[in-house]
């Protein structure tokens, strides 16, 4: 059973029945749970309320898990999300992960799985790290507050994305390889490329498509590396 790093929780779930399923084994755990049985009504409640974790089902009435996601990362909620989803297709997991999401459950899952997967989110996300301001020409990046900046403008990160611009920093000048940000992300799972991917992507465009130079470089084949903008 993983360690307990979880306080309060989100759970958007329109069937009842695993929703009943999640609530019998958390609160067991000692865990304090609001839910949603619709989109709509669980975006209102992860944008007034602060959670640990968000536990968010891809199809739902009145919005779909992916809408709910992209508002909340737009409306700069950081708060790690997993979304369950009974669809099995590559395509489809990578558009929940460009949506915002940090982790993906299929559906019939376990619930010791579920357990260690929103634990391990919990933990990165609260993150054991120094509170010394990071600056890389004009980036900062504050580890305590989870929060970064580029030019005094606000990035709107995820935690993972977060995640990997802080692994970045404090290599930088030199390069991280996929592999070794990889295993940084994700140390108990086979090493995701795809997902990479998809987390590279979303940092991308919050740290340099709205300037004029890019500070996040790619080494073909090998890795990724920050480099500060003259």
């Amino acid at each position: 059973m993983a360690e307990n790093m979880i306080n309060k929780m989100l759970l958007v779930e329109d069937n009842r029945d695993v929703a009943g399923i999640i609530f019998d084994y958390f609160e067991s755990r000692g865990v304090e749970i609001d839910y949603a049985d619709n989109g709509e009504l669980g975006l209102k409640l992860a944008l007034e309320n602060d959670f640990d974790v968000i536990i968010l089902d891809l199809m739902m009435p009145r919005m779909d898990g992916l809408t709910v996601c992209k508002h909340l990362r737009e409306n700069g909620n950081a708060t790690p999300v997993l979304m369950l989803t009974a669809l099995t297709g590559q395509d489809d997991t990578l558009v929940g992960f460009a949506s915002g999401a940090d982790d993906y459950l299929n559906k019939p899952f376990e619930l010791s799985i579920l357990d260690a997967r929103l634990n391990a989110l919990a933990k990165r996300y609260r993150g054991n790290v120094s509170c010394t301001i990071i600056s890389i020409g004009d980036l900062r990046i504050d580890p305590a507050s989870h929060s970064a900046s580029r030019n005094n403008t606000p990035l709107v990160l995820t935690p993972t994305t977060f995640k990997i611009l802080l692994k970045l920093a404090r290599s930088a000048p030199e390069m991280v390889t996929r592999e070794a940000l990889c295993e940084f992300l994700w140390p108990d799972s086979e090493p995701n490329n795809e997902a990479l991917r998809s987390h590279i992507y979303q940092l991308r465009n919050q740290l340099d498509r709205p300037f004029p130079e890019p500070m996040l470089h790619t080494i073909p084949k090998v890795g990724f590396r920050l480099e500060p903008n003259q």
